[in-house]
This record gives structure tokens, C-alpha cells and sequence, in this order.
């Protein structure tokens, strides 16, 4: 194991963080692992807690150590990257990373399109579209809230559904509805009072917001969502290529 070099040119901040990340890549201290506290590895390393606070707070920040009120800190879980090329739905996503994907329904009703709705979907204003809000879960633990608009054929009757599964998997099954492509936009934003409560974070903690439309096998738009996601818990990657 890496040791801290006093005589190095090298930060002993740095160094620490180093030597947190071996032992978080050996599995040494796996995911949600309590670490030492700022006085034992004051003691360990020989250095100031002013240096180690200012070492976990980096890793904190970059989503490697988490805190938690009235524990200490410990390790966090992997981050989640999600491509934004390939359309897929949430379900899809946590189970090709080996998690149990999940949701609780917050809310589920007919409503007339908004202007914004009916602007998406390209339907008139006052269309019938169906509203559903969940939490979305990866065993057990909340990831993001989801908020979407649907509209086509029979949409009325989604609300009698089991709607705490997948919508992609269900919607080509009963309603002849297949996503094919999806427009989505992406912005950084920070929870407030609900959104915190609902995804166990504090107030005023990063979060990602998720605006996306999405198209069926006739091309005509469907479904307008919504998503806050995790901001510690989640990363979107792209692939960008040249003109």
C-alpha cells in the first residue's frame, strides 16, 4: 500500500486522495464502507485534519466518498452512466448493469394537454393525454423521479395498468405503441424542498434534468417526460463524432 512521502513535491492532500482511491479499486473498502474517521487517519498518515478534511472534501465533491449526518463518511456506490445515444427505458438500463430496477407511483390521472404538453406531442391544446409521476429505484434506492405525458389510441386506460413496471415494455404489448426515437435535452439544476425528500438528499444537492420526447413507428410524438436524476448517482455519456 501507498504510504504519504513528506519529502515529496507532491501534495499530501493529493497523496491521500490516492491512497482512499487504491483502497476503494482494491475493494479493501467496498461501496457504502464506513471510512476512518478525519482523527484515525490523522493518526495513521502523520498529517493535520485540516489536510485530510480538505482531501475527502475533494472526494466528496466528485461523488468517490459520500457523508452521511451523524455516521462519518463512507465510500459511494458507482455512479450510473447512462449513453444518450441509444434509446433505452430506465428499466432497461439498471437491469444490463445488474440492478433491480423499480418504481413507486406518486401520481397517475387523465389530463388535458397544456400548451407545453400539447406543443411537444403536436396535438391540440385540451387533447386527452395521461400524466404519470414515479420514483424511479435501482434496488431499492431511489434514482431519479420521473414525470411523463402520454398521448395516443387509448391512452385513457394506461391508469388501469400496472404502472410500477416498464412503460416501453407494456406500451408495444397492449397498444401497439413501439419508441423508436427519442429527442431529449439535458441541464444541471439543483433539488429542492420535494425533490430532496424523495430522493434522500439534502436540499440544494446537484441533481441532472432530463427533458425528453419521444417517437413511435409512425414517427408521431407520444410521450413528453420530465426526469431529475441523482446527481451522485448518475452520469449521461455521449459519443461525438466529426462532421
Amino acid at each position: 500500500m501507498m504510504g504519504i512521502d513528506k519529502s515529496s513535491p507532491i501534495p499530501l492532500y493529493y497523496q491521500l486522495q490516492r491512497i482512499v482511491l487504491e483502497k476503494i479499486q482494491s475493494g479493501e473498502w467496498p461501496a457504502n464502507a464506513l471510512i476512518p474517521s478525519e482523527r484515525e487517519l490523522a493518526e495513521q498518515f502523520g498529517i493535520t485534519r485540516m489536510t485530510i478534511r480538505h482531501a475527502l472534501a475533494d472526494l466528496v465533491r466528485d461523488g468517490i466518498l459520500r457523508r452521511q449526518v451523524g455516521k462519518g463518511t463512507l465510500v459511494a456506490e458507482p455512479r450510473i452512466t447512462q449513453r444518450l445515444s441509444v434509446l433505452t427505458g430506465f428499466s432497461d438500463d439498471m437491469r444490463a448493469r445488474g440492478r433491480q430496477p423499480g418504481a413507486r407511483l406518486l401520481a397517475s390521472g387523465v389530463e388535458p394537454a397544456t400548451p407545453a404538453v400539447a406543443e411537444k406531442l403536436r396535438v391540440p391544446l385540451g387533447t386527452v393525454t395521461v400524466r404519470i409521476e414515479r420514483l424511479r429505484l435501482a434496488d431499492g434506492e431511489a434514482m431519479a423521479i420521473e414525470a411523463s405525458h402520454l398521448c395516443f389510441t387509448g391512452c385513457s386506460t394506461l391508469v388501469a395498468q400496472d404502472l410500477c413496471g416498464s412503460l416501453y415494455a407494456l406500451l408495444p404489448k397492449v397498444y401497439g405503441v413501439t419508441p423508436t426515437r427519442a429527442r431529449q435535452r439535458l441541464s444541471a439544476g439543483v433539488s429542492d424542498r420535494r425533490e430532496s425528500e424523495l430522493l434522500g438528499m439534502r436540499r440544494g444537492s446537484p441533481v441532472l434534468r432530463l427533458e425528453r420526447v419521444t417517437y413511435d413507428q409512425g414517427d408521431r410524438p407520444f410521450e413528453y417526460t420530465q426526469s431529475t436524476y441523482r446527481g451522485d448517482r448518475y452520469v449521461f455519456d455521449a459519443e461525438l463524432v466529426g462532421l
